[in-house]
């Protein structure tokens, strides 16, 4: 009983220390701006799911949690696209005909956060979405696929959206997707207009899980492995902002 009380607090300072960092972080924006400074506005991120699991999933919460303290994000956003809404699980309709709903999604997110970078990042299906958005015009700083469905349902690389992309796409892969073969990534990435990078969880399968064995001889676990990724996911972004302000 006394470890899950000491848990639960410790839970409530951690989020009180959170919001105290945002705080001053908005304070810090609003005198850069009364000053006339050019200090860069911190990001805001757009996260969307993937095909099987809504926004509320616990790999998505811990996605969402890592992001906002990797990129000092103003705000990760999450949401759901329509066919996961209703409480009925339902087959996701083609990626084509997501991609007005997280659109509008996007524009909202823009509107409420005036001047600050916008970082599109997806699960999958939505790491594909992400770009489709994109492509269509919407400005992004910059694009995180995390995991994304390179091979098709008939098994076909599906390249011709990536090679569209014109703004810094970063992809993280475990090695063991099946859905992503990394040589057929590299083979893309190769062809791909915009600046790119990689980044490979060792062992980790579609959802970056590592099985058990393989983190005994890595000597790891698998929230190092996932510490490890989003590490690189803020370099990258920092990379490839202007004025960095990580």
């Amino acid at each position: 009983m006394s470890t899950r009380r000491a848990s639960k607090r410790r839970r409530t300072v951690q989020k009180e220390e959170a919001e105290d960092r945002k705080k001053q972080q908005v304070k810090e924006e609003n005198e850069a701006e009364v000053n006339g400074g050019s200090k860069t506005k911190s990001p805001v991120v757009v996260l969307a799911h993937g095909a099987g699991a809504p926004s509320t999933s616990d790999w998505m919460i811990r996605w969402k949690e890592m992001l906002t303290e990797a990129l000092n994000a103003a705000e990760v956003v999450t949401f759901d696209y329509p066919y996961m809404l209703g409480g009925k699980r339902r087959a996701p309709p083609k990626a084509e005909k997501l991609v007005d709903f997280h659109s509008n999604v996007v524009k909202e997110v823009a509107a409420k956060y005036p001047g600050h970078p916008l970082i599109f990042a997806g699960k999958s299906m939505g790491s594909r979405v992400s770009c489709m958005v994109a492509a269509n015009g919407i400005g992004a700083s910059a694009i995180i696929c995390l995991g994304y469905p390179l091979k098709g349902a008939n098994g076909a690389t599906r390249d011709e959206l990536l090679l569209q992309m014109d703004v810094p796409v970063m992809f993280v892969q475990g090695s063991k997707d099946g859905l992503c073969p990394l040589e057929k990534l590299e083979a893309v990435r190769k062809k791909m207009k915009c600046v790119n990078e990689l980044y490979v969880i060792d062992g980790g399968d579609h959802s970056f899980k590592i099985g058990k064995k393989h983190l005994q001889l890595a000597e790891s676990t698998q929230e190092e492995a996932e510490k490890l990724a989003v590490h690189a996911i803020a370099t990258f972004v920092s990379n490839h902002m202007k004025g960095d302000d990580f």
